[in-house]
């Protein structure tokens, strides 16, 4: 009898910005698969489980251990940082284990958006400045549907969250600045929110992308 696997946000970083359920499922899991340098370590201190660091597998290897350990009966635990639901690629997951009539379950995390808000002390929805927040990415080797744009986006003028885009900065001001947004724009980029070593760097459009290079 097959046991469900069960998709867990890690958070941003901070082991204590892991929820409740979230801890009690990883020290209850037998097989933990877990997403390499962008989990912390310290999520996984004193853990029972067998443990998988998937930086290193393709999305076949991934399956392989989730499948046969859930149809052997053992918990299994796929461990994605900040929130499954932002740019954690479980679709995939998800139907492979529906191909194979494996029940599976999601359980949220804290996404680095929000935990990059709360380094910079900013509330991301302000009266009469906006009431809207956007995730999104800059086109790369990921292809963005031309509507969902940065240039396109950019013309509603409200909060921008972008991920996984620092190395294209000057793409991302160009973009932006093209859509709409004014050169003194604020900009705030955020390394590794929540962890020991986060850091950020403040600027504007005008000059985010120089001081990211410095």
């Amino acid at each position: 009898m097959s046991r469900p696997v069960v998709f867990l946000g890690a958070g941003p970083g901070d082991p204590e910005l892991l929820t409740l359920k979230g801890r009690r499922l990883l020290d209850e899991a037998d097989v933990i698969v877990y997403a390499g340098s962008l989990v912390n370590p310290a999520l996984l201190d004193g853990v029972k489980a067998e443990i998988h660091d998937s930086a290193g597998m393709d999305l076949e290897a991934i399956m392989a251990v989730m499948i046969s350990a859930s149809r052997v009966g053992k918990k299994v635990v796929r461990l994605h940082t900040g929130d499954p639901a932002i740019y954690g690629a479980i679709r995939e997951q998800m139907q492979r284990l529906d191909k194979e009539k494996i029940v599976y379950q999601v359980v949220p995390g804290v996404s680095s958006a929000l935990a990059s808000a709360a380094a910079l002390k900013v509330e991301l929805t302000v009266p009469e400045v906006t009431q809207t927040v956007i995730f999104t990415r800059q086109a790369g080797r990921t292809p963005v549907p031309e509507l969902e744009s940065l240039r396109n986006l950019a013309a509603i003028q409200a909060s921008m969250c972008i991920f996984l885009s620092v190395s294209m900065m000057d793409k991302v001001v160009g973009e932006l600045t093209s859509g709409g947004y004014p050169a003194d724009t604020p900009v705030a980029v955020v390394e590794k929110a929540s962890w020991p070593d986060q850091a950020i760097v403040r600027g504007t459009l005008s000059d985010i992308g120089e001081k990211i290079r410095a």
